[in-house]
């Protein structure tokens, strides 16, 4: 049976992408660590997803996901994470294990004609 995810147009996601992002922009009171304590990505992570599909270069990718150079956003809202909230990601994290290589199996499969530059560029990623 196939994923409707897989049967949805590249113009409706990259639109649901961007809102998403906009979104998370716009909630700064929403802290990484929050983010990976409930639901076991962030802001990091989708800036790594679009350096993994070969979009950008690290730096421009967290640049993309936060509005503004990484280190500025920090400065600006960051707060210091509580033990709390380091103990609640940790056991999210556990959360994710080999789930990662089954999102890269499905991404693999839903991009046929070219691989991710991980794999046709050593080095990067």
């Amino acid at each position: 049976m196939t994923d409707p995810l897989d049967t949805l147009p590249d113009a409706v996601a990259a639109q649901a992408f961007r809102r998403l992002v906009r979104h998370l922009r716009h909630r700064t009171d929403a802290q990484n660590v929050d983010l990976m304590g409930l639901s076991g990505f962030c802001r990091n992570c989708l800036s790594d997803w679009i350096e993994e599909a070969g979009g950008l270069d690290k730096a421009a990718a967290r640049e993309t996901i936060y509005g503004m150079p990484q280190a500025e956003w920090k400065a600006r809202y960051q707060t210091e994470a509580t033990p709390e909230q380091l103990a609640r990601m940790d056991e999210s994290l556990k959360r994710n294990q080999g789930r990662e290589e089954a999102l890269d199996e499905a991404l693999d499969e839903s991009f046929p004609a070219s691989d991710p530059p991980a794999m046709t560029e050593p080095g990067r990623g």
